[in-house]
């Protein structure tokens, strides 16, 4: 049985390869913008109940897909891939998201979770650096199963921020929630980066070790990328807290 769901599961090799801006990257980000477009449309002439449902159902399927993702993994590259751990801002934020729903504290912040898990998880569609490193064929169940999550992700933020009420305090508790992220995921980093007997590996979950494009010196980047982070992820935020007002009036 292990053979065969290996065999399924594992990364096809030859053929063709997902790459960056071809054609299969498209077809995900076109098939999350039409999705969205989709339900905005459908959406938006009813209930606040509806709407309400319809979001937490996408969020039931993200987090489906994440914890299934640890069965399968197995299977799939004969380890858990450890990387896919809650520290990076699209599964840390699909995890908070799902609780925000279910732990009355943490509701609150629902809206920041959201916005943050639609920033990192779009950021990602658009650029899939983690399977694109595994040269690996369209249709294999790593970029199957990685875009589909970061593809519903960014449904489930769009639209719970399209749709949400206005809250006060919305900027502290978005900034709140960016710091608190930046520094879960300098834990992650500290605890599981290093060396020791087989085990040896560098995770730089949500950044924080070095920037994703290696400009800034390797000396100094640990102190610097932190701040960084929550500077650059809170300024946008901000700006796309003004586009969602702007587009909500101009469409409802």
């Amino acid at each position: 049985m292990y053979s065969l769901l290996h065999e399924l599961l594992s990364d096809q090799k030859g053929g063709d390869v997902f790459t960056l801006f071809g054609f299969w990257h498209f077809l995900y980000m076109a098939l999350t913008f039409t999705v969205i477009a989709a339900m905005v449309y459908r959406l938006k002439g009813t209930s606040e109940h509806i709407r309400e449902k319809t979001v937490k159902r996408l969020l039931n399927v993200a987090f489906g897909l994440y914890i299934l993702d640890f069965f399968l993994m197995p299977l799939a590259y004969g380890e858990i891939d450890i990387e896919k751990l809650p520290f990076h801002a699209c599964t840390a934020m699909c995890v908070m998201c799902f609780l925000s729903w279910r732990v009355s504290w943490l509701e609150k912040y629902r809206s920041s979770f959201a916005i943050l898990g639609f920033l990192s998880n779009i950021v990602y569609l658009v650029y899939p650096a983690g399977i694109m490193w595994h040269g690996v064929h369209p249709l294999s169940y790593r970029v199957i199963q990685t875009l589909l999550f970061h593809c519903v992700m960014t449904v489930y933020g769009f639209l719970a921020l399209f749709f949400e009420s206005e809250q006060k305090r919305i900027c502290r508790l978005d900034l709140f929630v960016v710091v608190s992220m930046t520094l879960w995921a300098m834990l992650g980093n500290s605890v599981y980066n290093g060396t020791s007997g087989d085990y040896s590996h560098f995770f730089n979950w949500f950044f924080v070790v070095r920037d994703p494009f290696y400009v800034i010196s390797e000396s100094i980047s640990p102190f610097v990328m932190p701040f960084l982070n929550v500077a650059l992820f809170f300024g946008v935020e901000r700006v796309l807290r003004f586009l969602f007002r702007a587009v909500k009036r101009r469409v409802t």
